[in-house]
């Protein structure tokens, strides 16, 4: 009688988490579909009339655009030179500007027009492209060098992690690397991104840990990005489940890294379960991402 009502038990446990994971990943789909139909009500549709470079020096570059709605205007070139096109409100919007002290690596040079409304509310168009009509030139190849060898040790960089699984505490190491990223009308992030991550519990029974989930991305203003996701992970030994998650953006550094804060539950559906939470820090990047449109 007690072998049964324990199996019994360990049934309607593992019934509870399946719905869990349902309505997580029914939550997550109405969560997209959400942001889609909000970002369709509160963004600003920028109409581009012309955006070219002067072939003569200087170098100007020219741009004149419509919008959707009276607003104020910013061009943000190749994700890091940023310049006011319209400091008053209006959908009429134009700018000429020099860009012929502004590095770049190829011809094709890629842009974004940020909108502000009446409310305060930020929005970026799609990536617009002009061409230059000169070659590029690396003017500083030393400082080119160091910020590649800077990346190169940020994205190898694991993040510190705080353990705790209702009775003790441990600190934890984990590397997570956006292996698929889907693209968005944000200049800056994707939509979002399939990853895969290692971590390793110090001083704990079950260590090792692998996973790969899906992580939703949402800009917002004041900070990057909020972020929920969801997960699933396995450390080979027979302990296997999945992880809800949620993130916040706080801000970026060298315009390739945003710092994160991440809340994660992990639920363990094998027959011992091993529930636990996390609470950790990090840096996102999608630099070695594969995108998909």
């Amino acid at each position: 009688m007690f072998v049964s009502m324990k199996i019994t038990h360990s049934k309607n446990n593992r019934m509870k988490y399946k719905t869990i994971i349902a309505s997580l990943a029914l939550l997550i789909t109405q969560f997209g579909s959400y942001q889609v139909y909000s970002q369709q009500m509160d963004s600003i549709e920028v109409y581009m009339i012309e955006s070219y470079v002067a072939p003569k020096i200087p170098y100007n570059f020219f741009l004149s655009y419509f919008t959707s709605n009276v607003c104020k205007s910013k061009l943000i070139i190749d994700g890091k030179y940023k310049f006011p096109v319209s400091n008053e409100l209006t959908d009429n919007h134009k700018a000429e500007i020099i860009i012929e002290d502004l590095a770049f690596k190829s011809k094709t040079v890629g842009f974004v027009i940020e909108t502000e409304d009446s409310l305060g509310r930020i929005s970026h168009s799609e990536v617009f492209e002009f061409i230059l009509p000169y070659e590029p030139v690396i003017k500083s190849g030393s400082s080119i060098l160091t910020l590649c060898l800077f990346g190169g040790v940020v994205f190898l960089l694991p993040s510190p992690v705080y353990v705790y699984d209702g009775k003790e505490s441990y600190f934890s190491l984990t590397k997570e690397i956006p292996v698929i990223s889907f693209r968005s009308k944000s200049f800056f992030y994707p939509a979002g991104f399939i990853s895969l991550e290692y971590s390793y519990i110090f001083d704990a029974v079950k260590k090792n840990y692998l996973r790969a989930g899906y992580k939703q991305i949402v800009v917002i203003p004041y900070i990057e990005y909020i972020s929920p996701g969801v997960s699933f992970f396995t450390n080979f030994l027979g302990n296997n489940g999945v992880s809800p998650e949620f993130s916040l953006g706080l801000f970026t550094i060298k315009d390739s890294f945003t710092l994160y804060a991440r809340y994660r539950f992990n639920i363990d559906l094998s027959e011992s379960s091993y529930n636990f939470s996390e609470i950790s820090i990090g840096l996102y990047s999608s630099f070695f991402s594969l995108y998909l449109d």
